[in-house]
């Protein structure tokens, strides 16, 4: 992989971009599971699963992507 400056500040962008990206996913899915009748912790528990997966789906495909370039 190349670490030139430009490289590594597109891979920090890129990865400050995933977290905004799992974070939204997360808590719209706590706010769905809340509005939807679960109780805090349940919501908390899909939100935090819902942020996990996502997580790992947008860091594997930056792994790809970024083994691929």
């Amino acid at each position: 992989m190349n670490t030139s400056s430009s490289h590594l500040m597109l891979l920090v962008l890129l990865l400050a971009v995933v977290a905004i990206f799992c974070t939204l996913i997360g808590a719209a899915a706590g706010k769905l599971a809340r509005i939807e009748g679960a109780t805090y912790a349940g919501a908390l528990l899909r939100g935090a699963l819902a942020f996990a997966g996502s997580a790992t789906l947008s860091l594997a495909l930056l792994t790809f992507l970024c083994a691929a370039l």
